[in-house]
């Protein structure tokens, strides 16, 4: 499901992505490169700078995949008119206890603002506790999974879905970052529509038919595919 009202045209050009110890490293590498890379972009859209988020700045956090990141910002220290986009990666802590309830509670701020959210599997529980599941619709991993947080009431609003955007917030789950990425650039309308099908089409589906299209797109940059 998509929801052409929920485009957001920010001003900032930094992408924000939460980073924290045990986060699914798969889970936002296709939309973090491509947006600061920027090479399908519309020639009018420039590519976005990415800075990570973390409950305190400058403590390095590690990866499910053992990749250690130092983040560049303390959660406290962002604020949504700051932001084109928010990204919440799934991780382990999402189901170990409240240690990330405050990256939901950022997430209520940024959409109340109107800036978009994306969050994937074990991230999406964590809006469900925090009742942002209630009354937009939204995907997961299962809906077994959501349906066991506590105080969720959003059964009603559950997709089975690749990937799911309304009002402002993006969900998918573990097995989507493909379909994840998608709805991101699709949220923040930077590519044209023929270009996006054809950059899910290649990266979904290994669709060779889609590589000239994205051939013309970069072209059409003055890049190269």
């Amino acid at each position: 499901m998509t929801d052409p009202t929920a485009s957001h045209a920010s001003t900032a050009l930094t992408v924000h992505v939460a980073a924290y110890d045990t986060l699914a490293d798969w889970e936002c590498g296709h939309a973090l490169a491509h947006l600061r890379d920027g090479g399908y972009f519309r020639p009018s859209r420039p590519a976005y700078a990415v800075a990570t988020v973390a409950p305190a700045a400058g403590r390095p956090v590690t990866t499910m995949g053992g990749q250690r990141i130092t983040p560049d910002l303390a959660l406290d220290a962002l604020h949504p008119g700051d932001s084109a986009l928010l990204i919440l990666p799934g991780a382990r802590l999402w189901d170990t206890g409240p240690e990330l309830s405050p990256f939901a509670d950022k997430a209520r701020e940024f959409l109340a603002a109107g800036v978009p959210v994306a969050a994937i599997c074990g991230a999406t529980a964590g809006l469900a506790r925090a009742g942002l599941l209630d009354d937009r619709a939204h995907t997961s991993g299962a809906a077994g999974y959501l349906a066991a947080q506590p105080g969720y009431r959003g059964a009603g609003h559950y997709r089975e879905a690749d990937a799911v955007r309304d009002g402002g917030l993006i969900t998918a789950g573990p097995t989507e970052p493909v379909a994840f990425a998608r709805e991101i650039f699709a949220a923040l309308d930077v590519m044209e529509p023929a270009t996006l099908d054809a950059w899910y089409r290649l990266f979904a589906r290994s669709d060779a038919a889609a590589f000239p299209v994205l051939q013309s797109a970069a072209a059409a940059r003055g890049g190269a595919a």
